[in-house]
C-alpha cells in the first residue's frame, strides 16, 4: 500500500519562506514517509494537522547537510536536505542514527525517479548565499557531484511496527555504518581570516576576511605559511587568522578580544545603530560581557548596557543572559538574542565588533623582512624631536604610513641597539607600538615603527585637560597595563615607562613605545651623578640605590604613569629636583592622590609603590584590578 508508513518521527523543519534563520523559524513537525509522499504535520501523533507534503516522484536529491561550523538555533543538530522542484527542505534529526535512517530510506524510495540531480549543494542556503560555494543565486547549479546510492543499502529495509502513539521511528535501526575514512586534510589545521591582508612581497599570500586557509608551516610566532582554497601558498601574519573551532569566539564578527568597557561604549556610540552590539572579555578571566546600544532607553536618550554572560553550575554547562533561555554555547545564545530581546533592552541587531576596529599591525612588513631599503621610504612632516633624534611621518613603498626615527649620530650605542632590535621586532601585541624594521646600511640609522596619529600620551592628555571622563582615564591605564603584562610575560624590561613613552592612535588606543631603549641612549637627562642612567622620578629605591632593574621596577614606574594620567599630565614631584626625590622616596614619601582618582585607583598606585619589589603586584594582577574597576558593578 502506498499510504503505509515506512518511517515516522518528530523532527524539526526549517521554514522555507523566511529569509533569516531565527529560532522561531524552526518548528517541530511529525514527519511521515510513505511510498508516495513525505508529509509533515503539526501537533501530537494522536491529534495532528497536515502542514505540507512532497510527492516522492518529484524529489531529485536527498543528502546529509555538511554543517561546517554554522550555528543551528534548535535542539536537533543533525540536518539533511530534500530537494524537489525549485525548493530545498531542511530537516533536523535528533541524532546521527535518526538522520542516517531517513536519508537511506528516502534514497531508496527515489532511486527510480527520472529527475535525479547530477550535482547538489552540500552546505546550507543561508542569509542569501550557498555556504559551500558562496553563490548568491538560490537556483544556482550544485557544486558537488551527487551520488544517489552513496552510503545506502541497495536492499530495502523491512518496516517493523511499533506502538501507534509513539513519536519515534517505525523501523529498527540499520546496522552501524562503516567507520568514516579521514583523509589527510582532516589532520590539517584550518584557520579563518579575521581581517583582509594584502601581501607586500611576492612570497606573501593575500587574506580575505571570513575565508578559510590551511596552515602549511608555522615559521615563527608571528608568520605562518598558508594555502588558500585555490592551492596558492605564501606567508601570512599569524595575528590575522584564528583557528577554526566551534568554541573559538575569535572567528565571529561580533567578538572583540581586546576591547574594554569604555572603548566598547565609544565604539557603539560612534556607530549609533539601534541594537548595535559586541561580545568582549569581562574582567573575570574566562567570562564574557555583551555590550548593547539602544536609542530607546527609558530616559529618552541613547545608552549602552552591559550584560554578563552567565553560566549554570550544572553539567554540562549552559550559558544565558536571561535565566529562562539556556544555551549550550555562546554563539547559539547570540544567535537566539538576535531575534529575541528576551529581557535585554533591545535585540542584538547589528554586530559592531571587528567592523569598528582597524586591522592589527604585523611584526615586520613581511616574513623575515628586517632590513628596510631607505629608498622605499618617503619622508613627510616632522612629528617631533626626542632624545634619539628627529621623528617624521613617512610612507613605506608610498602606501603604508610609518613613523621614521632618524638616530642622531652619537645619541646611542648603535651596534648594541641593532642586535637588541632584532629581538624587539619579534614582540607583537595590540598594546605595543610595533617595530617594523631598521635601515642600518647608512648614516643616520633609521628605526621604522607603527605610526600613532595622536602622538605622545603626555601631550595628548595635557592638551585635552578637563575633557576626560573617569572611564577614559581608566581605559588609558588598562591599555598600558595590558602591553606591560605582555612584556613581563616575555621577560622583557622596559626601563623607562612613563606617559612620554606611550603613544595614542586614531582609535584612541594607548600603546607602550620605546621599550628597552634607554640602555643604548647617551643623554645627560638620563644620567645621575653616579653615572647610572635612569629617569629618577619614575624609579624605585632599588634602581636609584643599586641600578637593579626588573619587571617590578617597571611596576613602580607604572604607578607613577597612572598618577600622570589621573592628574592629566602633571610632572611628578614637580617642585623637587632629582636628589630631593631620592631622599623623599627613601624616607617613605609617596605621590599624593590625584583629585580625579577614586580610592580604588589610588590603592593600585600605592601597591605599585611598595618599597620591597617582591611586595609589588605583577602586571597580570594589575590588569585584573584595573579591569574590575573599569567594569564597576555592571
Amino acid at each position: 500500500m502506498n499510504s503505509e508508513p515506512i518511517l515516522e518521527e518528530i523532527l524539526i523543519k526549517r521554514s522555507q519562506q523566511k529569509k533569516r534563520t531565527s529560532p522561531l523559524n524552526y518548528k517541530e513537525r511529525v514527519f511521515v514517509l510513505t511510498k508516495s509522499k513525505l508529509t509533515y504535520y503539526e501537533g501530537r501523533p494522536e491529534k495532528r494537522f497536515k502542514k505540507g507534503s512532497v510527492d516522492i516522484h518529484k524529489i531529485k536529491c536527498v543528502e546529509i547537510v555538511k554543517n561546517d561550523g554554522s550555528i543551528i538555533p534548535c535542539q536537533n543538530k543533525y540536518p539533511f536536505q530534500v530537494v524537489y522542484d525549485a525548493n530545498t527542505l531542511y530537516i533536523f534529526s535528533p541524532s546521527s542514527e535518526s538522520r542516517n535512517m531517513w536519508v537511506k530510506s528516502l534514497k531508496e524510495e527515489i532511486k527510480n525517479n527520472t529527475v535525479i540531480a547530477a550535482k547538489f549543494h552540500p552546505q546550507f542556503w543561508n542569509e542569501g548565499v550557498w555556504l559551500c560555494c558562496r553563490q548568491a543565486e538560490k537556483l544556482a547549479p550544485g557544486c558537488e557531484e551527487y551520488n544517489l546510492f552513496g552510503d545506502i543499502s541497495r536492499k530495502p529495509l523491512p518496516p517493523t511496527p511499533i506502538s501507534e502513539n509513539s513519536g519515534k521511528c517505525r523501523m529498527l535501526p540499520p546496522p552501524p555504518p562503516p567507520p568514516e575514512k579521514h583523509d589527510e586534510k582532516g589532520k590539517e589545521e584550518i584557520v579563518i581570516a579575521m581581517y583582509d591582508f594584502i601581501g607586500v612581497e611576492s612570497h606573501d599570500l593575500n587574506l580575505i576576511q571570513g575565508e578559510e586557509y590551511i596552515i602549511v608551516e608555522k615559521c615563527d610566532i608571528n608568520w605562518y605559511r598558508a594555502q588558500d582554497k585555490d592551492g596558492n601558498e605564501g606567508y601570512i601574519p599569524s595575528n590575522y587568522v584564528t583557528e577554526k573551532k566551534s568554541n573559538n569566539l575569535d572567528q565571529y564578527p561580533w567578538f572583540c578580544k581586546n576591547v574594554n568597557r569604555n572603548k566598547a561604549e565609544q565604539q557603539l556610540k560612534n556607530e549609533d545603530k539601534e541594537g548595535g552590539f559586541m561580545v568582549r572579555e569581562s574582567s573575570q578571566p574566562g567570562t564574557y560581557t555583551v555590550s548593547l546600544f539602544t536609542k530607546s532607553s527609558g530616559e529618552g536618550t541613547s545608552q549602552v548596557r552591559h550584560y554578563h554572560i552567565k553560566e549554570t553550575q550544572t553539567s554540562p554547562t549552559q550559558f544565558y543572559l536571561a535565566e529562562k533561555h539556556l544555551f549550550s554555547d555562546i554563539p547559539i545564545l547570540i544567535e537566539y538574542h538576535k531575534h529575541n530581546a528576551a529581557g535585554l533592552v533591545a535585540r542584538l541587531r547589528y554586530p559592531v565588533g571587528k567592523k569598528g576596529t582597524s586591522a592589527p599591525t604585523t611584526a615586520g612588513f613581511s616574513y623575515d623582512k628586517w632590513e628596510i631599503n631607505p629608498s622605499e621610504l618617503t619622508f613627510m612632516k616632522e612629528l617631533g624631536s626626542g632624545q634619539y633624534g628627529v621623528v617624521r611621518l613617512g610612507k613605506w613603498r608610498a602606501q603604508h604610513k610609518v613613523a621614521i626615527k632618524a638616530i642622531r649620530e652619537g645619541a646611542m650605542y648603535e651596534e648594541d641597539f641593532i642586535e637588541e632590535a632584532k629581538v624587539m621586532k619579534q614582540l607583537s601585541h595590540p598594546k605595543l607600538v610595533q617595530l617594523y624594521g631598521v635601515c642600518t646600511q647608512q648614516k643616520p640609522i633609521y628605526i621604522v615603527t607603527e605610526f600613532m596619529e595622536h602622538g605622545c600620551l603626555l601631550n595628548y592628555i595635557r592638551q585635552r585637560r578637563g575633557h576626560f571622563t573617569l572611564g577614559m582615564l581608566i581605559s588609558m591605564c588598562q591599555d598600558i597595563s595590558e602591553g606591560m603584562e605582555y612584556l613581563e610575560k616575555n621577560g622583557f624590561i622596559h626601563r623607562d615607562l612613563a606617559a612620554r613613552n606611550c603613544l595614542v592612535n586614531e582609535s584612541l588606543v594607548v600603546k607602550v613605545s620605546d621599550f628597552g631603549m634607554t640602555r643604548y641612549v647617551l643623554d645627560d637627562l638620563y644620567t645621575s651623578s653616579s653615572g647610572a642612567k635612569f629617569p629618577v622620578k619614575w624609579s624605585p629605591p632599588e634602581v636609584f640605590n643599586f641600578c637593579k632593574y626588573s619587571s617590578k621596577s617597571d611596576v613602580w614606574a607604572f604607578g607613577v604613569l597612572m598618577w600622570e594620567v589621573f592628574t592629566e599630565g602633571k610632572m611628578p614631584f614637580e617642585n623637587n629636583p632629582n636628589h630631593e626625590v631620592v631622599q623623599l622616596i627613601s624616607q617613605g614619601h609617596r605621590l599624593y592622590r590625584p583629585k580625579q582618582a577614586p580610592a580604588n585607583i589610588y590603592e593600585i598606585m600605592m601597591m605599585c609603590w611598595q618599597e620591597k619589589p617582591e611586595e609589588r603586584p605583577a602586571f597580570y594582577e594589575i590588569c585584573h584590578m584595573i579591569s574590575e574597576v573599569a567594569e564597576g558593578d555592571s
